[in-house]
Order: structure tokens, then sequence, then C-alpha cells
């Protein structure tokens, strides 16, 4: 037998293999494929709060391509406090003299070390269907989204019926008094508007594959933190008396741990509960549908659902000791001892009232109790309805008629500032994330590759629905 044939039967069969294994991914859309290119350009651009970062860099890129695309020098402006911290703001003109809309991401992102990653997080890395990098998900995506949206509805010649606005932020991460903070202050006029959809904030849902909701923020919880201090005398520790700061603390503190603030529902958690009752196991949905009620079942059904942190986080304010000190050496009396408490308060709850709330159950005078630092409460943006509309329309075009549901935010975003400003703020991401892996902030960061160019159709659609009226 003639081996030869054999081999080369054996290498044509290898040759198409392998053919067939590297067959090309298709071929993007140009609009898809400038996205990509965008995305990467952010990606690749250290935008952290330390020395290799500069948010201006990657401020002066998005810029750059605004010119690029015929948007007028006047109507662009990278500006802020910080040489390397400046933010982007672009006005798209309209038709008409209506009031504008906002549309709000940030540009800076949190610090990633190359050794606790599995790859390089300022590479825009592509693996097995999904975009690994430092901002992927938080929230470089969303800068992206807007950019390209943007300069693609300015180049089809599309006008919106008013002025739109995009602003590219630094330092949310940081929370300086820079992006938003720093704008509503030195350049309200530029981003003065309607309202902000704001892409880092809301939640559009996954669960092992499957698409669940459309969360829109319109509220979030206010951070406060108050200082716990207690005086004494102190004294040598070989003759100690009852009258020990450490003691008076740790005693006001544990009655604090055993404390809960009492329920308090608003219009947008109500409205969470009442409509992701379907989306949940038989039993925690019967207790959705209780707590948004008023029947006697609601204090059951608050008890049970305050077991999970998430769940009690949207029933209530909470309270939580974070820090410790106390004492100035091993043989002396305390004359100090103190603790910080981190507050997270709901939006239709005071800070007087939580103070307050504070002295009483710490029930000990000798516990002073202060505000640490500016603590400014924002309110909650009332759901509008026509942007609900839209998205529902949106939701039937696109994903198959998913619920829109109203969210509370239990961090924080820089929507705060723009409702404190007078600008309601609504979060709207556009982009898929699953709910059990999150990994903002986190190692190996990523996104659903599809997930991505879903999120710019998606917005582009989103853009000029609202632009249209």
């Amino acid at each position: 037998m003639n081996k030869y044939p054999l081999i080369l039967a054996c290498a044509l069969a290898t040759w198409l293999c392998g053919i067939a294994m590297a067959q090309p991914q298709p071929a993007l859309s140009p609009e898809h494929q400038t996205a990509r290119n965008i995305f990467k350009q952010l990606i690749e651009i250290n935008t952290t709060d330390t020395p290799a970062g500069n948010v201006t860099t990657a401020a002066e890129a998005m810029a750059a391509r605004f010119r690029a695309a015929g948007f007028a020098p006047e109507d662009i402006h990278v500006d802020g406090p910080l040489p390397n911290k400046k933010n982007l703001v672009v006005r798209f003109h309209g038709r008409g003299p209506g009031k504008p809309i906002l549309f709000l991401a940030h540009l800076d992102v949190v610090e990633a070390l190359r050794q606790d990653w599995s790859i390089d997080p300022f590479k825009l890395n592509e693996v097995d269907g999904f975009f690994y990098g430092r901002g992927t998900s938080d929230i470089k995506q969303g800068d992206t989204i807007l950019v390209a949206n943007f300069i693609r509805l300015k180049k089809e010649g599309w006008i919106p019926a008013h002025d739109l606005i995009i602003a590219l932020t630094a330092d949310e991460e940081g929370g300086q008094s820079n992006g938003v903070q720093w704008l509503t202050k030195n350049h309200h006029d530029w981003i003065d508007a309607e309202y902000c959809i704001n892409t880092d904030a809301g939640d559009f849902e996954t669960k092992k594959g499957k698409r669940l909701l459309l969360g829109m923020q319109t509220s979030e919880k206010n951070y406060v933190d108050f200082r716990l201090e207690v005086k004494s005398n102190g004294g040598h520790s070989s003759r100690p008396v009852k009258d020990n700061a450490i003691y008076h603390l740790s005693q006001g503190l544990a009655r604090l741990a055993d404390f809960d603030f009492p329920v308090s529902l608003n219009e947008t958690t109500r409205g969470y509960f009442e409509r992701t009752a379907a989306l949940e196991a038989p039993a925690t949905g019967a207790d959705f549908h209780a707590v948004a009620g008023s029947d006697h079942a609601k204090a059951a059904a608050a008890k049970r659902l305050s077991q999970s942190a998430f769940f009690n986080a949207l029933l209530r304010t909470t309270c939580v000791a974070t820090r410790l000190e106390g004492g100035h050496a091993n043989n002396a009396l305390p004359q100090t001892a103190a603790a910080n408490v981190n507050c997270r308060m709901l939006p239709q709850d005071s800070l007087q009232n939580v103070q307050d709330t504070l002295k009483r159950v710490l029930a000990d005078d000798r516990i002073v109790v202060t505000i640490v630092g500016e603590a400014i409460p924002a309110p909650a943006s009332a759901i509008n309805p026509a942007i609900v509309s839209k998205l529902e329309a949106l939701s039937r075009k696109l994903y198959g008629g998913l619920p829109i549901v109203p969210v509370m935010d239990t961090g924080a975003s820089d929507g705060k500032y723009l409702r404190i400003a007078g600008i309601p703020a609504y979060g709207v991401p556009g982009v898929f994330e699953d709910v059990d892996d999150v990994r903002a902030h986190g190692k190996d960061e990523r996104i659903g590759v599809k997930d991505f160019y879903d999120g710019v159709d998606f917005y582009y659609e989103f853009i000029k629905s609202l632009g249209a009226q």
C-alpha cells in the first residue's frame, strides 16, 4: 500500500479542519466597528486617580472625534479645575428652543493593578464573548455608546427637536469636587437641561443568560457619616473607674447593632417591589406584594425580606459602624473613644431625623453625635411617564416587552448632584449585565460583547426617540 495518498488525505483533512476552526467572525457593521474603536481607545487610556492616570487625555481624544464629525468648536468644552482631570461637554443643536436633554457618563475609573488581573486591565481584550478591561462596565461602555451615537446621528444629518448635551466627567470615582459638582457650580449653562439620562445608574438585568428587566434609576440613597465620640477624664489603668469612654461607646454601639430603622417605601421602591414580584420565587413574590401593600402581612413580609442585605437596604434607612478608635496608651484609662457610623438615608428621610434617631438609640448623653463633612441630601426624581413610555416601546421592539422597573440605587452616582441642582436624573445603562457577575471596581472587569453592541443599538433608538419631540 502506498502511504503517500494516505498522508496527503490526512493533511488535507487537517487543513480543512483548520479552515473550519479558523472561520472569521462576521464582519461588524460600520456603526459597531466605530463603537469598538472608540471603546478600545478609551479603555487603553489610563484614567485612574494615580500618577499614571489622566482623564484630560481621554476628554481631548473624544473632543477630537466630535470636531472631526462636524461639531462646532464653540459647542465643545474641555474644562475643569485640574490639568489632568478635565470634563468634556458637547452640545448637539436642535431645531427648536425647548429645554435640552443631558446625557451623562464619567471618564475616570478606579485603580487596577496588573498583578491582580489575569490580563492587562488597560488593553481591550475580547475573550470568549466578553470584553475585558478596566472600565468595561464602569463606565467607559457608557461613554462609548454616547459618543458613538452622537457622532453617528450628526453624520446622518439628523436634527433633534431641541438641543441634546453630552457630559463626560472626571472624578466621579474619586468623589472630589469636580465633575458634575464643578459643572453645576461653574458652568451650569453648559449642562442645564429638562432632565438627565445617566448611563452610570439603573439596571438592565440578566440572570443565568436570561434578560429580566430594564431598571430605570429615579433615586439613590443619601450618604452621610456621623462621628460618635465620648470623652472621659482618663487616669491610671491600675485604678479603673466605671466612667470609661470605651464602655460608654461600646454599649451604645451594641444598642445600635440591634436597631432597625422603620420600613418606609417611596414611589420608586414600591414600584420596584410591585413590578418585579412576578420575577421572583412564589414565596418571595408574595412578600414583595405584601410589603408594597398596607395589610397586616406587611410587617412579617418586611422581616423576611430584611434577611437579604439588598432588600433590607431598599426597605429602610441604614446606619452601620465602620470605624473605631479609642484610648492613647495600654496602661492608661481612655480619655477619648470614637466611632464612625455610615448611614445611607432614604431620599424621603432627613438628616435631622437620622441624627435624632441615633441619639435616641444610643441612649447615652455622653455620646456626642456630629455630622462628618458636607452632607446635602438629594431628593428623588419623580417618575417621568414620557421616558417610561419610550422605554416600554423600545422594550417591545428590541427585547420582547421586558418590564420597565423604577429602581433606587443603594450606592451613589453623579445623578445626586444634578438632582440637588434642580435637574431630574434618570439612570438608564442600556447594557445588560448579569446580576451574579458584577465586576465593576474588581478583578477582570468585563461585559458581554453582544450586550455591548446591543447597548449601542438601544441608545441609538433611545436618543432619537427622546430627541424627536
